[in-house]
């Protein structure tokens, strides 16, 4: 391996790592930064709606990753085995050692779903799918579309989870399409949601709520899916009461979520087995030349990619005054997007902070976020793939420039 030590490593190539990348790199070009990732292509994950939905084609949500990473940054191709916090490295899955002067983990999450007894070999067939996983998001429209009648499943793990929206978004998206092409009344829609609401924070239910009945969605709350038998087409849950087993004709799954082994089992892993970070200045509570941003963090924000174009920036600043051995200036919000796909045309535009602070990018005359409208959407299918490819990946932080702390 060429150089093995460098001013900054990124754990991960995701949309937090190649952010922060370029948001580093934005303010400063003279740093040695290493990005540790083994993956070959890069996904714009919010699309995967989209394309479950029937709006984008699953190859608008990939692009092969040698083109994202500068080549002004080495690029080490293999995933981490462990963490030396105290020897300022990482070993890889080679055995070699990676040294450091400042490093970010933006591993994300890792998605379950050996969680969901006889899920792994039921998905992709007999009606089992999930928008969670960019190869079945295409089966996911296609069953939407080929279901004429009988029974729709939609399902949402216990938090937290990456987007926890999504699981209501396929439901809603399926639900138009079918009201649209006059086959909703013959279809049983039911949302079967772990939680015990519809939606975290208050202010969206209302307009949500509109559409579980104007759908005629049955509300199965505290809920939690725990078998899938795609054979017989039956779907178990264990509820307040006991275990249930309900018959469908087609069911679409969110896995429970959790924090990736090799941080789980790490110096860094805090509360859950997540990266143990200040939820204003993500520098880690411990190791004070460790950032973590994105889904791999105990901060107690919504896990999404809106969540990490805000983060990258204040990462990255910090980061740099962190090197220079001075306060760290920037403080994070908690700001989190779900763009509620409610149906196809209109998005209840969901955006809060930390204890789900309503925190609203435009005006209300513009957007107003607690009620469907077809600007939020056009936000959604339009500008905000283009946001992130070539504004959030290139470090230009439009309307995510970092805010200075209050202390």
């Amino acid at each position: 391996m060429a150089g093995t030590d460098f001013d900054i490593v990124v754990i991960g190539a995701g949309s937090a790592g190649l952010a922060t990348v370029a948001s580093i790199r934005k303010r400063r070009r003279d740093l040695s930064i290493a990005v540790i990732d083994p993956a070959t292509d890069h996904y714009y994950q919010p699309g995967w709606t989209m394309v479950g939905g029937g709006i984008f084609e699953a190859q608008q949500t990939v692009r092969p990753m040698e083109e994202l990473i500068p080549t002004e940054v080495t690029w080490l191709r293999q995933p981490v085995a462990s963490f030396e916090p105290e020897s300022n490295a990482v070993v890889l899955a080679d055995g070699s050692r990676v040294t450091y002067r400042q490093l970010v983990v933006a591993t994300g999450l890792t998605l379950n779903w050996g969680a969901i007894d006889g899920l792994p070999e039921a998905l992709g067939r007999n009606g089992v799918t999930s928008n969670y996983r960019f190869d079945l998001a295409p089966y996911t429209w296609r069953m939407v579309q080929g279901l004429k009648e009988g029974a729709a499943l939609f399902t949402q793990p216990p938090m937290p989870i990456k987007c926890a929206g999504a699981p209501q978004k396929a439901m809603y998206l399926s639900c138009s399409y079918w009201e649209r092409a006059g086959l909703l009344n013959r279809i049983d829609v039911q949302f079967h949601n772990a939680g015990g609401v519809l939606f975290g924070v208050a202010d969206y239910v209302p307009a949500l709520m509109g559409y579980v009945e104007r759908y005629g969605i049955e509300l199965d709350l505290n809920e939690t899916l725990i078998a899938v038998d795609g054979l017989a087409k039956q779907a178990t849950f264990r509820t307040q009461v006991g275990e249930k087993t309900v018959d469908f004709d087609m069911i679409h799954v969110v896995p429970p979520q959790v924090a990736p082994a090799v941080v789980a089992e790490s110096p860094l892993a805090g509360e859950g087995g997540w990266v143990d970070v200040d939820q204003e200045t993500l520098r880690h509570k411990r190791y004070e030349n460790i950032f973590a941003l994105g889904d791999c963090t105990t901060t107690p924000n919504a896990k999404t990619a809106a969540a990490a174009r805000k983060q990258a920036p204040i990462v990255a600043a910090n980061l740099l005054a962190n090197i220079e051995s001075m306060p760290l200036p920037f403080a994070y919000d908690g700001y989190g997007s779900c763009p509620l796909t409610v149906e196809r045309g209109k998005i209840v535009l969901a955006e809060f902070g930390y204890g789900g602070k309503l925190l609203p990018t435009f005006p209300t005359w513009l957007i107003d976020g607690t009620k469907p409208s077809r600007a939020a959407w056009w936000l959604k299918s339009e500008a905000l793939p283009q946001v992130y490819w070539h504004a959030m990946l290139k470090g230009h932080e439009w309307l995510a420039e970092p805010a200075l702390r209050k202390d």
